[in-house]
């Protein structure tokens, strides 16, 4: 929104740092973050005026875990939309709303309404069941198409031919490629293959971070060493000149995706505030299953899908944690761990939560810079 500015440098000089990425995503950033810290306290009262709690699960469903985290019934949820607030008021801000920056909050909006309405239904039914899971995966497939009409159908085109600068959107989108690789996998996927990879990547990147939030600040925490990856990662795609040295898919328009990845930075560091052990507030479903599908579709727009296994580690293992669990207990009727997700194993094996939280943040940060690493080793 503020872009437009930059042509009116003929009259105030400083005006031309508008037509830089990093000066508008530090903005970004910085608008995100302190717009999180004043609209904070002002929705967390209303949500708790609303007795907006979250529905736990019994003795009888978690065992010893019920215990562990019974302080924490009164704590109100749906925090996501601060958020999801934050993020899209300072994008459309400071980015130039391209087809990649409009696709992404597209997206990120889409999955907010079907993480808010699992989170209504816990809050309103007082159980902790929420939206049937066929109708979260519903929502999430209607989201693929979504953006894959975004980016490849007239639309997308439309907006391409409006703002110039991301031209080629539907022929970027059919490329596939891979980290350690210098050279693109597979020149022109179909649109099967696309759909394929978009929905394995949107919905798993969204419900692994669902999944990982079930400790005070863990997923919002690793989720900011995730923004800032993929804020370097979608300049450097961006630009031409550090794509050419990188030798990474250099794809027009993506740069302004970092102004989103720092507004969700800035937004995930205000709302870390206050989700910090003992967290004041969940961001619910309404925050996780979004942000997860914000990251996994920026991922794909910079051809990074892939590097996501390695970024999010720690959502990766969390997820893994479940699959394994579950498969272990199905075929042999033994459990892997003591329980999944594995933050709750080692709970369970003593470990006090703030313990687990910041181990977590540090592997977090160590995953996100081999994931960068990737981008030079190839």
């Amino acid at each position: 929104m503020l872009t437009y500015l930059q042509s009116l440098e003929d009259l105030f000089g400083p005006l031309r740092l508008f037509q830089f990425i990093s000066v508008r995503a530090m903005m970004s950033g910085l608008t995100s973050l302190f717009l999180g810290f004043y609209l904070g306290p002002r929705l967390f009262a209303i949500l708790r005026s609303l007795d907006a709690r979250q529905a736990f699960r019994t003795e009888e469903e978690v065992g010893e875990l019920a215990g562990l985290h019974k302080e924490k019934a009164s704590t109100p949820t749906m925090g996501g939309i601060l958020i999801f607030v934050s993020v899209v008021f300072s994008s459309l801000l400071w980015a130039d709303p391209n087809i990649y920056v409009v696709t992404a909050l597209v997206v990120y909006a889409m999955l907010t309404v079907v993480g808010f309405s699992d989170d209504y239904l816990k809050v309103a039914k007082r159980n902790s069941k929420g939206l049937p899971g066929k109708m979260k995966l519903l929502g999430q497939l209607i989201a693929v198409s979504v953006a894959i009409y975004l980016l490849i159908g007239p639309v997308g085109e439309m907006l391409t031919g409006i703002k110039g600068n991301a031209s080629g959107s539907a022929a970027e989108m059919s490329q596939l490629w891979v980290p350690f690789y210098k050279e693109v996998l597979w020149e022109a996927m179909p649109l099967t293959a696309i759909f394929v990879l978009f929905f394995f990547t949107l919905c798993g990147s969204s419900n692994a971070i669902n999944l990982t939030d079930g400790l005070d600040g863990l997923a919002i925490g690793c989720t900011v060493t995730v923004a800032l990856a993929y804020g370097l990662m979608a300049y450097a795609s961006g630009n031409s000149i550090i794509s050419d040295y990188l030798l990474i898919s250099m794809v027009p328009g993506t740069g302004e995706l970092t102004v989103v990845c720092a507004s969700l930075l800035g937004g995930c560091l205000a709302f870390l505030w206050y989700n910090s052990p003992p967290a004041e507030v969940f961001m619910g479903d309404t925050g996780s299953l979004a942000i997860g599908g914000l990251v996994g579709i920026i991922a794909l727009m910079i051809h990074q899908p892939f590097t996501l296994v390695i970024v999010g580690g720690i959502f990766v293992i969390e997820a893994g944690s479940v699959i394994l669990q579950v498969a272990s207990f199905k075929l042999t009727g033994n459990r892997i761990f003591r329980m999944a997700p594995i933050h709750h194993h080692f709970e369970l094996k003593g470990w006090k939560e703030t313990k687990v939280v910041i181990r977590f943040w540090i592997l977090s940060l160590l995953f996100a810079i081999v994931g960068l690493a990737t981008l030079k080793l190839r």
